[in-house]
């Protein structure tokens, strides 16, 4: 197995339960956000997609030099006091069942194949993006609408925006980085009432606002190396969803949040087939169809709340979050060739077969902590001793050697290791020699 299989199957490993962990504890932060409003609640469900993009990645990597210096293993000792840690690999080595090599090759070659479709459906999408930037024709606004379109600009701060038709699109959507555009189908701008296209215009201005388009393709890129999980869907459900919420209420701050909510529900109405299917990347009213909990929002009395309450839920939903990356990122699972079933081939002609330490470490049925040396520890001596041995047929050490560490730390760890048993390392059904790495770490704490 090669080392980008191996990252590979690591990231789909650790990306198979910190999703749905991930969206768990979302959804508890935005429960208890959800009193400081939508904003509050939308910020939410933006972490966890961060974090569901990142942390998965960031389980690939070796914090095994961070587990040393923290001396995760045993424990921190007393002040003053030496201890010595044993390391053997990092993290948590998958070494269940011994799968086919060819099955792990195929499974990594399955999900590039699929990553790469996403890529290139995402690339399409931005092609028709553009299609319809070019495509859509612009329209002038009756002298009472452009007023109302002025209006907006001043008071979302949006310059140069523009309302244009297309016919390619079911519904208002906007779209544009630096050329801005409402679209309306040509139908739709013709039958709407003026408080139904007041309406729309106002919440697109808050999309373009928020930077919304751009946001939402940025999301879109960090979700394609794990689009193939079914629990993105809801996270981005609840993004989009929170999402109108903020654009509502920028929205209806223009003119009374009953009047606002009571136009959107006969704007949602026009529509005889149901809400229309939304358009990749682009960021529409209707992206979110939740329409009951949106129109509650707008017409219920925003509750009161404490700058206490505020300081609390934050604090709370911080710790929380810190928890839940923590736990994540310490249970986080590494795939290594071994694990994935390829039997690597023999140093010699019927020699110890090469095996990662950390698979070694699930053998260990004895193990005797090395003593620190007091010449050692009266010179102030540490370091790290790395030995290499052969652990037999029957689970006795044979052979050991030292790679490097200081000299006055080494016969202690010889002392220790050759007197460790392991069971014995089944390969094909039949025991067999095996060579390893050891590392023995040796630490002076300071009071």
């Amino acid at each position: 197995m090669t080392r980008l299989e191996s990252i590979v199957l690591s990231y789909l490993a650790n990306a198979l339960w910190q999703l749905p962990l991930l969206f768990v504890a979302g959804w508890l932060a935005a429960r208890v956000l959800r009193l400081l409003g939508p904003a509050s609640e939308h910020r939410a469900w933006v972490g966890v997609l961060l974090l569901q993009a990142l942390l998965p990645a960031a389980s690939t990597i070796s914090w095994n030099s961070l587990r040393t210096l923290l001396n995760v293993s045993g424990g921190m000792p007393k002040d003053g006091q030496p201890y010595v840690s044993v390391v053997m690999g990092s993290g948590i080595a998958f070494g269940g069942p011994h799968l086919p090599a060819r099955f792990l090759a195929g499974l990594v070659i399955g999900y590039i194949a699929v990553t790469i479709w996403f890529v290139a459906r995402f690339m399409r999408s931005i092609r028709r993006i553009r299609l319809l930037s070019r495509n859509a024709t612009q329209v002038t606004l009756s002298t009472d609408h452009s007023s109302y379109w002025s209006q907006c600009a001043e008071v979302f701060k949006v310059k140069g925006a523009s309302l244009c038709t297309s016919s390619d699109i079911h519904g208002p959507i906007t779209i544009g980085f630096k050329r801005k555009l409402i679209l309306l189908p040509p139908d739709m701008l013709a039958s709407l009432p003026g408080t139904e296209l007041r309406t729309a215009i106002a919440h697109e201005f808050a999309h373009m606002h928020r930077q919304d388009f751009l946001k939402n393709v940025l999301y879109e890129l960090l979700c394609l190396p794990m689009c193939f999980h079914p629990v993105l869907s809801p996270t981005r459900c609840r993004l989009a969803e929170t999402r109108e919420m903020v654009c509502d209420q920028m929205a209806a701050s223009l003119s009374d949040h009953h009047r606002y909510a009571r136009s959107l529900l006969r704007l949602a109405s026009q529509f005889v087939g149901g809400v229309p299917a939304r358009h990749p990347h682009a960021i529409g009213i209707f992206d979110a169809t939740t329409f009951e909990r949106r129109v509650m929002r707008l017409t219920n009395k925003p509750p009161r709340r404490s700058v206490l309450l505020q300081l609390a839920s934050v604090g709370v939903c911080v710790a929380f979050s810190i928890v839940i990356c923590a736990s994540t990122l310490a249970l986080s699972v590494h795939v290594d060739a071994m694990a994935g079933g390829q039997e690597q081939s023999p140093t010699k002609a019927n020699g110890p077969v090469a095996v990662r330490a950390d698979i070694m470490q699930k053998q260990i049925v004895n193990k005797v902590t090395p003593v620190y040396p007091e010449e050692a520890k009266k010179a102030q001596i540490t370091g790290k001793v790395q030995l290499e041995a052969v652990i037999g047929k029957s689970g006795e050490v044979e052979n050991l050697k030292v790679i490097y560490g200081p000299k006055e730390l080494q016969p202690s760890a010889l002392d220790a290791v050759r007197q460790w048993t392991y069971k014995p390392f089944l390969l094909n059904g039949a025991p067999v020699e095996v060579k390893t790495t050891i590392d023995i770490t040796y630490t002076l704490s300071h009071p």
